[in-house]
């Protein structure tokens, strides 16, 4: 059972994902995941990448890797990352916003209430999908290539909070994969699970951390909604 929302501290400011938060592009990473790694010829599956999807993709690389036997000399993973996201890039031609994203960023913008992107993924990689999101300005985006360790460090979200000058445990963490949960929770910041684009379920969400779960980012406005 998800905590009463009212014992939730209202937040400052709002930190979200962006594959699977605020864009329906889980799928897509998965495709490009698994066509890189046939090209390396390492062995991989959906259901081993999909619970894997919102980690570094360097950690992704060497995991799957590991898994396959077939342990990664140095700097292979950088190359598998950086070779998945041009992948990524050449099939995600249409990335579609989730149920509410639009709608809801727009009105944090309206009410004044500051947000920003924190993502794994390299800033080259997020142009598209922040194009389709159809803001009014461009958002603060903190990108996997902007911190040293990503996602499930804390790093990506502290840089987050940093860069719209709130304390941490004033931002909700917005996210679908248990790896938002958990840097959510390592950055001490509230970690909101949405799962109307992830590929892990609920549960999964609330054993990584989560201090509530929705459906989707229309239920999340209704939340912050009760909070004005």
């Amino acid at each position: 059972m998800d905590p009463d929302p009212a014992a939730i501290p209202a937040p400052v400011a709002l930190v979200f994902d962006l594959d699977g938060t605020l864009v329906d592009t889980v799928g897509t990473r998965i495709l490009a995941w698994l066509a890189v790694f046939e090209e390396f010829g390492i062995p991989a599956t959906r259901e081993l990448l999909a619970p894997m999807i919102g980690i570094d993709g360097r950690r992704l690389a060497r995991d799957v890797a590991e898994a396959a036997g077939q342990p990664l000399p140095a700097g292979r993973d950088e190359e598998i990352d950086r070779r998945s996201g041009e992948i990524y890039e050449s099939l995600n031609r249409d990335p579609q916003p989730l149920p509410g994203a639009r709608e809801l960023l727009r009105w944090l913008d309206e009410q004044a209430w500051p947000w920003a992107i924190a993502t794994s993924s390299r800033r080259e990689q997020v142009g598209t999908s922040i194009a389709s999101l159809a803001l009014g300005r461009d958002p603060t985006i903190v990108d996997g290539s902007s911190v040293k360790h990503a996602k499930p460090a804390p790093d990506l979200l502290l840089a987050a909070a940093d860069a719209l000058h709130q304390p941490p445990p004033g931002c909700w963490c917005i996210g679908d994969s248990s790896w938002d949960m958990r840097a959510a929770v390592a950055a001490n910041m509230p970690p909101i699970g949405v799962t109307a684009g992830a590929a892990v379920t609920a549960n999964v969400l609330r054993r990584s951390g989560a201090a509530m779960v929705l459906n989707t980012l229309m239920e999340l406005q209704v939340e912050l909604h009760r909070g004005r």
